[in-house]
C-alpha cells in the first residue's frame, strides 16, 4: 500500500468519524465509499467494518448513559440472525453495484414517515430493525438511514438517538468482520491495509468521535434533525454518479 493511500485512509477515518459524531450517520457512508474507490470490495468491507466498529464502540462508550438498553439487546439477537443468513448464501456485490447501492440507501430519508409506524422503542419493531438493517449493512456496507426509521418516531433525545444507533452499529459491524473476513484469512493477498494503517486510523476516528460530541453538545434538537436528509442525500447522488461511471 503506498504511503499516499495509507494517509488518505487515515485522514478519511478522522473527518468521518467527526462526521457521525456530529449527526449520528453518514460518517460511515462516507467511509465506505472512500474506501471501495482504493480497496478490493472484500477488503473494503473488512475495514469499513473495523473503523466503524471503534468509532461507533467509542461513541457508545462515550455517551454510555444514554443507551437505551431494551432496543439494543433486541437488535443484537435479531442481528446475529441476518448475519447468519448473509453468510449461508454468500453474497458479495462488485463494485459498480456496491456504489449503487451505496447511492440508492440514502435515498430511504425520503420515504414519508406516514407509510411506515416504526418505532425501536417496540420490542418487535426492534427486532425488525436489527435483522433488516445489518443485512443491508452486509449487502451495501451500510444502512443508517434504513436505521433511521426505526428511531423517527421514537421519544428519545438528540444524546439517546446518537448513542443507542452508536451501539446497535457495533453488532453490525461485528457482522460484517466476520461474514467478509473469514475468508480473506485464508487468501494470499487480502487487500486489507497493513496492521500499522489501522494502529494509526483507529485512533484518528476516536479523536474525531470526541471531536463530534463537543460539537453535538452545541446543537439543539431542532436544528439537529433537518441536517441529516440533506446530507445524506448528496452523498447518495454522489455514488450514483459513481455507480453510472462504472458501468459505461
Amino acid at each position: 500500500m503506498s504511503s499516499a493511500t495509507a494517509a488518505f485512509l487515515i485522514i478519511t477515518a478522522f473527518l468521518t468519524a467527526l462526521l457521525s459524531g456530529i449527526f449520528g450517520m453518514a460518517g460511515g457512508l462516507v467511509l465506505m465509499g472512500a474506501l471501495a474507490l482504493v480497496l478490493p470490495v472484500s477488503a473494503a468491507f473488512v475495514t469499513h467494518g473495523l473503523l466503524q466498529l471503534v468509532a461507533n464502540g467509542w461513541r457508545a462508550v462515550l455517551h454510555r448513559q444514554h443507551i437505551a438498553w431494551p432496543i439494543l439487546w433486541n437488535y443484537a439477537l435479531a442481528s446475529a440472525v441476518a448475519a447468519g443468513v448473509v453468510l449461508a448464501i454468500g453474497f458479495m456485490p462488485s463494485k459498480p453495484v456496491l456504489f449503487l447501492l451505496l447511492g440508492l440507501v440514502p435515498m430511504l430519508v425520503w420515504v414519508p414517515k406516514s407509510w411506515l409506524q416504526l418505532d425501536a422503542s417496540k420490542t418487535p419493531h426492534a427486532l425488525l430493525s436489527g435483522f433488516l438493517v445489518t443485512a443491508l449493512n452486509l449487502s451495501a456496507g451500510v444502512a443508517g438511514p434504513l436505521l433511521d426509521i426505526f428511531f423517527v418516531r421514537t421519544e428519545l433525545n438528540r444524546h439517546q438517538i446518537v448513542a443507542t444507533k452508536a451501539a446497535t452499529q457495533v453488532f453490525s459491524h461485528l457482522a460484517k468482520i466476520i461474514v467478509y473476513g473469514a475468508p480473506l484469512l485464508a487468501a494470499s493477498s487480502s487487500g486489507v491495509p497493513p496492521w500499522w494503517v489501522f494502529a494509526l486510523a483507529i485512533p484518528a476516528s476516536m479523536l474525531g468521535t470526541t471531536a463530534g460530541g463537543w460539537v453535538l453538545d452545541r446543537l439543539s434538537d431542532a436544528s439537529f434533525k433537518p441536517w441529516t436528509a440533506w446530507i445524506r442525500t448528496a452523498i447518495g447522488v454522489f455514488y450514483l454518479g459513481k455507480s453510472w461511471d462504472l458501468w459505461f
